[in-house]
């Protein structure tokens, strides 16, 4: 199926001979003397910046796995316990969560360029601090705010999110492709980091990083100017959902709430096999090298899985991706409690990472298909918080359960279980979906100019 200009109807426009009329009568006609060339969705320009959303994403994710290569040189350093050389880490991933609502917050206002030189200035700097702290604390403290909440938040969400508002026919795959590069710069940087550490040091390559970082963000920051098509005129697909102020018929909290319960409870179920695989492993008698090939096979078949799903999203909805993901994420979890083999180990964590990579990418299409777009980044901001507090949750309570009985096993049907949750919400928002469709759908008043 093809899509003509026609097709792509902005929201609170519909069709006629002539074109397209507005249904607000408050909505003026547009001035065709003083027509502005608008940004077109699916269109060269849209997919350009997908490119360099993907190179931001992946340079501006580096301080996520950068970390961890640097713990033992910064342990040995500082002379510090394993605990105490892990704080970084934890504080750096709960300055991200709470800074991916702060940073898509501020794309909804200002726009996406000023978030990426916020992001580029704080990464900067803040590499370029860890090369010269003289303290785990403070390494921890600049790990938390500058990384974190300022730095690595600022490309993730709301890249996410403005990627979605370039794009209609092809959403699904484009956003696929935006949030594999958190996945791409795990492959990149930690073997590259890993090398300067060895011939360097890891206070010089802290600086370096921070130099190149700074440099390629803001010149890569100089390609993302200019509104997006959904700013000037929201348009949507004919026969899929309308943004809304009444997303699935309920108001807009009772909505948000739903996919934050959801995308917590899927990174519960989500984190039982990603945090513990390598221990699982080992208490199995393979070693945790089996553990972390294991772990790595995981990742990997996730990239496959982003990319695959967003491919099926764009011919089902986000709804039913999210449903169909999360049917298939259960299914993964159930056999890690009767297999316990080594080749099956291996084959079902494949199977898990093909299954579970593009659960999180769909909560961003639900978002831009059911919520209004000017509000897009702080939506997807706060369901993504979420889905990190769930894989924090999910780590901890499954290591809890295992104390608790001995076993991975109790712990593998409690992921289970979570995952219920997860599957039920889905349905009921497909329901909602259904039950909304079936009656006339009410666009928003007029296009957001934000």
């Amino acid at each position: 199926m093809s899509l003509d200009a026609g097709d792509l109807a902005p929201v609170g426009q519909h069709r006629h001979r002539g074109g397209l009329t507005a249904l607000s009568r408050g909505t003026p006609a547009p001035d065709n003397g003083a027509m502005t060339v608008q940004a077109r969705p699916d269109s060269p320009q849209a997919w350009f910046r997908l490119g360099i959303t993907l190179l931001l994403m992946t340079i501006g994710s580096a301080g996520m796995y950068v970390v961890s290569v640097m713990l033992p040189a910064v342990q040995a350093e500082f002379g510090v316990t394993r605990a105490q050389a892990s704080l970084p880490y934890t504080l750096l991933m709960i300055g991200f969560g709470f800074g991916c609502v702060l940073m898509g917050k501020l794309a909804d206002r200002f726009g996406i360029v000023p978030v990426i030189l916020i992001g580029a200035a704080s990464l900067g700097l803040g590499f370029v601090a860890c090369g010269f702290v003289g303290s785990i604390t403070g390494f921890a403290v600049v790990q938390g705010l500058l990384i974190g909440l300022f730095g690595s938040s600022a490309t993730f969400v709301p890249l996410v999110a403005d990627t979605s508002l370039w794009f209609v026919k092809r959403r699904g795959i484009a956003v696929a492709v935006c949030a594999s590069g958190n996945y791409l710069a795990g492959a990149i940087w930690p073997p590259l980091v890993q090398q300067f550490v060895e011939t360097l040091g890891w206070r010089q390559t802290y600086t370096g990083l921070g130099v190149f970082t700074f440099v390629s963000m803001v010149l890569l920051a100089l390609a993302m100017r200019g509104k997006s098509p959904a700013a000037q005129t929201a348009p949507v697909r004919v026969g899929g959902p309308v943004p809304s102020s009444r997303p699935f018929g309920l108001s807009l909290g009772q909505a948000q709430a739903l996919l934050c319960v959801a995308g917590t409870a899927c990174c519960v179920a989500m984190a039982m096999p990603q945090v513990h695989i390598v221990a699982y492993c080992g208490d199995l008698g393979f070693g945790a090298a089996r553990g972390a090939e294991m772990l790595s096979l995981m990742l990997a078949c996730g990239i496959v899985s982003r990319l695959v799903s967003g491919a099926i999203c764009d011919r089902i909805g986000g709804v039913r991706t999210l449903l169909l993901g999360s049917f298939l994420q259960g299914v993964a979890l159930l056999l890690f409690i009767p297999f316990d083999g080594l080749l099956s180990l291996y084959l079902i964590s494949a199977m898990f990472g093909l299954f579970q990579g593009g659960l999180v990418p769909s909560y961003a299409i639900i978002v831009r298909e059911h919520f209004p777009p000017a509000e897009a980044g702080a939506r997807v901001g706060t369901v993504i918080m979420c889905t990190l507090f769930g894989m924090a949750l999910g780590g901890w309570m499954s290591g809890k359960v295992f104390d608790l009985t001995g076993s991975y096993h109790a712990a593998f049907v409690n992921g289970v279980l979570w995952n219920a949750l997860n599957l039920s919400v889905a349905l009921f928002l497909l329901w909602r979906v259904r039950r909304v469709g079936a009656g006339p759908q009410i666009p928003l008043r007029s296009a957001p100019t934000a």
